[in-house]
């Protein structure tokens, strides 16, 4: 396939592909953009001002080509706690401080990336990632079907909200709870069908329409009370309806600094800087797979943009921002070739927010809540147990402790859990401490027959990747290569994944790479890029 030109070169060449696409993951993005700034305790607009940053301006700096940016489902945990350790009792002083750590932890990414800490997208191990973001999942369910029942509940952490699901499935309100349900609905069914006309159908903006057409039958906009059933009298009005405010401009919120020096800050930092920093670059990572055109985003560059996008978008009011990947595909799907996708998706956000605000206030907040939990159904779906469990018992486990220990406590503490269990689990396998960080490699080239040799000895695992990255790195492209295994005892699943990607883009670049002499590495799973331990380890480990 033709790789399409950038700039105002690609803007020439597509401009008719990427408007259509740009319109369609609008009519997607609006509704999650609502309904992400509402679960992470800001207002609607908060979401809103992010995907216009993310696509007006980010969309002309970053390092990718088919990536959509905009707040992300990902991000709600770390906003909601960073609102709520911030607001002393003031929602709105919590927001204001909130938006402060975006801008700190915005132009903290954009140093990171300047400083080409892109590269460290490849350290965090597989498992305890996707453990990160089930965890995420989970907590974003727990959180929402509350509010698609119309039941507010008393509990504020995810293991007493996961509780409390009885006691409001018993207390639901029921004409609240039939928007949430008929919206849940939509969005698992819609998908299912295979008429490729209604594929073509966004299921959350379908969702929206069901939902506004629902709260006006149920007279959402007016304060009332309603039997059910003849017997029980509950309560509607407009408090479960988006509120926004009549001008655009009323949106714009400014930040408060003035609690930069306090450990609450410093830890809503760190928390936002964290996540939203590796599923930025995963998420970067996880498009260049998509792109029909196997285009290679600039991890570096692409980092930067969403930190500076993201401080912008904290100054104005805005959540920080990612590359999305839910509305990248989409984006892929419906013909979107350039970064001009992106920014025909945030000027028709803009554009929508400024000309028909009204509509917005129509939508019910069950139906967002309802793309919600089918979000964070997907983030947390017994497929990534199973497949996990494919890979290997080793990686559930540290998929399933990374997931409870966040539950439990929080994302850092989560992730970190899982990083640490994952080195204690490779020392047990015969690696030592030394062998953690920094791999034995040997790169030479053999003139005679025109080939570039390197032999991995010892251990190579997720921690010194990078360290192995970087001597694959000073090889030139288009050359012949092969990486020897003869004397390596411990290969991970983190490496083998890496591997594997680093040698099909090699390959695709004109080069030639191999991965050589792994007979006497025993796979942990059938898994073809199960963790690999030589069989004298295994022996020994046994004995022991």
């Amino acid at each position: 396939m033709q790789i399409p030109k950038d700039r105002l070169d690609g803007l020439k060449e597509n401009w008719r592909s990427d408007l259509v696409s740009g319109f369609i993951v609008f009519l997607i993005a609006l509704p999650l953009c609502l309904g992400i700034a509402l679960a992470s305790g800001v207002p609607p607009m908060a979401g809103i001002i992010a995907a216009v940053v993310g696509g007006l301006i980010v969309s002309q700096v970053s390092g990718s080509y088919v990536t959509i940016n905009g707040p992300a489902a990902g991000l709600i945990v770390v906003i909601l706690g960073a609102v709520e350790s911030l607001s002393n009792g003031d929602p709105m002083a919590g927001y204001r401080a909130m938006l402060a750590a975006v801008v700190v932890s915005g132009a903290i990414l954009f140093v990171l990336g300047r400083l080409k800490a892109g590269r460290l997208g490849d350290f965090f191990p597989s498992s305890a990632v996707h453990g990160m973001l089930a965890a995420i999942g989970v907590i974003i369910m727990s959180k929402q079907i509350h509010v698609a029942l119309g039941v507010k509940p008393e509990g504020k952490e995810p293991l007493h909200l996961l509780m409390e699901i009885p006691h409001s499935l018993a207390n639901l309100n029921p004409e609240v709870a039939i928007i949430g349900g008929l919206s849940l609905l939509i969005m698992i069914v819609l998908p299912l069908i295979r008429n490729r006309y209604v594929k073509m159908i966004p299921a959350p903006m379908v969702v929206v329409l069901v939902g506004m057409a629902l709260a006006h039958n149920f007279d959402l906009e007016h304060e009332h009370k309603y039997l059910f059933l003849d017997h029980h009298e509950y309560s509607l009005g407009p408090k479960f309806l988006v509120t926004l405010p009549e001008r655009v401009m009323d949106g714009i919120v400014f930040p408060d600094f003035t609690r930069v020096f306090t450990g609450p800050f410093l830890m809503a930092v760190i928390s936002i800087t964290l996540v939203q920093g590796i599923e930025s670059l995963l998420s970067a990572k996880a498009v260049d797979k998509l792109d029909p055109c196997k285009r290679e985003s600039d991890l570096n560059k692409d980092l930067s943009a969403v930190g500076a996008g993201s401080a912008i978008s904290g100054l104005l009011g805005g959540l920080p921002m990612i590359a999305e990947i839910v509305r990248s595909s989409a984006n892929v799907n419906n013909g979107g070739r350039t970064r001009w996708a992106n920014f025909f998706h945030g000027l028709f956000l803009l554009v929508f927010i400024v000309a028909f605000p009204s509509l917005i206030h129509s939508i019910p907040l069950a139906a967002l809540a309802s793309i919600l939990m089918y979000t964070g159904y997907r983030l947390a779906s017994p497929q990534h147990f199973k497949h996990t469990r494919q890979i290997g018992s080793e990686q559930l486990g540290i998929f399933v402790t990374t997931l409870l220990v966040t539950l439990a406590t929080d994302l850092i503490i989560g992730v970190f859990t899982g990083i640490l269990l994952k080195m204690l689990l490779h020392l047990l396998r015969g690696a030592s401490p030394k062998d953690l960080f920094k791999p034995k490699v040997n790169v030479y080239y053999e003139s005679l027959v025109d080939r570039f040799q390197v032999d991995i000895h010892n251990v190579a695992v997720f921690s010194n990747y990078l360290s192995l990255k970087k001597e694959l790195d000073r090889i030139p492209a288009g050359k012949d290569v092969r990486v020897n295994f003869d004397n390596a005892k411990l290969v991970d699943h983190t490496v083998m994944e890496h591997l594997h990607g680093y040698r099909d883009r090699y390959n695709r670049s004109g080069g030639s790479m191999e991965l050589e002499e792994m007979g006497h590495l025993v796979p942990r799973s059938q898994h073809p890029l199960a963790a690999r331990t030589s069989k004298r380890t295994l022996t020994r480990t046994a004995r022991s």
